[in-house]
Order: C-alpha cells, then sequence, then structure tokens
C-alpha cells in the first residue's frame, strides 16, 4: 500500500469498519458554518485551523478519520496529525460530499447510516 493510500479510507471501508462497532474518532475539520448544514452524527467538530490547538484531544489509540467537504483539507490535516505523531490518523476519501453521492448512486443514501442531517438547499445535496 502506498503512502497516500495508507492516508485516505473511502467511506464504504469507514462504513464497514463502523457497522462492526470499531471504534473511530471522526473529526469534522469544515468551518461552523458547513457543520450546521450537514454532518455525521457523533463526530466531533474542530475546524482545520483549530487542529493546532486540540492535538492533544486527538492523540488517542482510536483511529482518527478526518473529513471536509471534499476530502482536501482533511487530507492536509491527516498528513500534518501524522507528522505530529498520530500514527493512526486518515482522511475520509472525497470528503462528506463523495460519500453521500457514492452511496446514493449504489441505492442506498449515506444518510441511512452516517445520520447527516442535509438540509434541502444545502451544499451536502451536490
Amino acid at each position: 500500500m502506498s503512502g497516500s493510500e495508507d492516508l485516505e479510507i473511502t467511506p464504504a471501508d469507514t462504513q464497514r469498519r463502523l457497522d462492526r462497532g470499531e471504534k473511530l474518532l471522526l473529526v469534522d475539520v469544515r468551518e461552523a458554518w458547513e457543520f450546521e448544514i450537514c454532518r455525521i452524527e457523533g463526530a466531533k467538530h474542530i475546524p482545520m485551523g483549530l487542529i493546532p490547538a486540540n492535538l492533544q484531544a486527538l492523540d488517542t489509540d482510536d483511529e482518527v478519520i478526518c473529513y471536509c467537504h471534499h476530502g482536501m483539507r482533511s487530507l492536509d490535516v491527516a498528513v500534518w496529525l501524522r507528522g505530529q505523531g498520530v500514527a493512526r490518523a486518515k482522511s475520509l476519501a472525497g470528503g462528506i460530499e463523495r460519500g453521500r453521492l457514492k452511496s446514493t448512486r449504489a441505492g442506498r443514501d449515506i444518510n441511512d447510516k452516517f445520520s447527516i442531517g442535509v438540509q434541502q438547499d444545502s451544499p451536502c445535496n451536490g
């Protein structure tokens, strides 16, 4: 597995692991206004700019899966966290948007499992 693959986890893999009851720390690194529009229930909200000040809260034995809208900010955060010693930090590939679209195309909306509260005019509606 290459380094970039190791840094990302697909929405499907994340869902399988949650279904198996694995302990995962989901961290939403988007801004507060984005978090208010849609979110994965149970995720910890720490905007990207506040990650350094909250590093201690992310120092856990659980795998830390960061996510944002499209997966770019969360990938930056996962790389930074790894550099700070959070060896199990990953980014949700494609962000909250990709997970929702892929699951909808597969006939199962990610809302079913991730409990994303999405408003009609939300950026999370694609």
